[in-house]
């Protein structure tokens, strides 16, 4: 089988859509455990917490996401200078 396609036969994308995969996947998974702790502790355990924590959701997500895509580059940037280069 190809590099494209898994061991599920699901297709795989090209691996230049990296750089968007993981800051949209990252920006999802943080932003969902970030809000939902920031909802909870503004609201407590209230009727109607699944919906404004959705709604929070959302809002952070337009944020992060864009956000990610600015910034990763200069995260890596800084990465490399703080740790070494593996050696081959």
């Amino acid at each position: 089988m190809s590099d494209v396609h898994s061991n599920s036969g699901f297709r795989k994308l090209p691996p230049r859509f990296a750089a968007i995969i993981l800051p949209l996947l990252l920006s999802i998974l943080m932003t969902f455990v970030v809000s939902c702790i920031a909802t909870l502790m503004a609201l407590g355990p209230v009727a109607g917490f699944a919906t404004q924590w959705m709604r929070s959701w959302g809002m952070s997500w337009l944020i992060a996401f864009p956000t990610l895509l600015l910034v990763l580059p200069l995260v890596r940037r800084l990465v490399a200078l703080i740790v070494a280069t593996p050696q081959r």
